[in-house]
């Protein structure tokens, strides 16, 4: 797994880049590990502690665990944990469906991956969906009926390039759009 160490109001040292490659490196386990597969940590000092994103990039999918602590060297952990639990969830789900063939299996070593107890992923289940015609509008639009309605997300279809687009209020402030790459038949 390649690694790349960003600091932000924090210089990365020989020993801070050392322990976090040797915290990040149980993580291998889970991965075919190939130049494929990219490790982005960024830490942040603030006044009072620390904030370590840890993002990593596979040729299928990215995982992604923030967290903010005391301690640097405690948030690496605690986002190693959250990156941990969110692979057995996604193995869990795997495995229901289409009998755990995914193409998903191609970037990660699922079988290091041990599933989730029945009992902790019953949230998982969906309870209700919904159907709803996209209208044509702005991304100025799109902001207004999000916060008009209270969710931090809203779906529309992109006026300018007919995409199905989300519009999202991001955690840091600002909003930030995803967009489908899909063309609509």
């Amino acid at each position: 797994m390649k690694y790349q160490i960003i600091g932000k109001n924090i210089e990365v040292t020989e020993g801070i880049k050392q322990a976090v490659e040797s915290k990040l490196a149980r993580m291998d386990k889970y991965f075919v590990i190939n130049e494929d597969v990219t490790c982005r940590v960024v830490v942040r000092s603030y006044k009072v502690g620390a904030k370590v994103e840890v993002t990593i990039f596979t040729p299928n999918m990215d995982f992604r665990a923030e967290v903010m602590n005391a301690d640097l060297y405690a948030g690496v952990d605690l986002a190693i944990d959250k990156l941990e639990g969110q692979m057995r969830k996604l193995k869990t789900r795997m495995d229901r469906s289409r009998g755990g063939k995914l193409s998903l299996g191609k970037a990660l070593a699922l079988e290091a991956i041990e599933d989730l107890p029945p009992e902790e992923d019953e949230e998982d289940t969906v309870v209700r969906t919904k159907s709803k015609y996209l209208d044509p509008m702005t991304v100025e639009e799109a902001i207004a009926r999000m916060e008009a309605i209270g969710h931090p997300f809203f779906l529309y279809l992109d006026e300018e390039d007919d995409k199905i687009s989300v519009v999202y209020q991001r955690d840091d402030g600002g909003y930030g759009i995803f967009q489908a790459e899909n063309e609509l038949r």
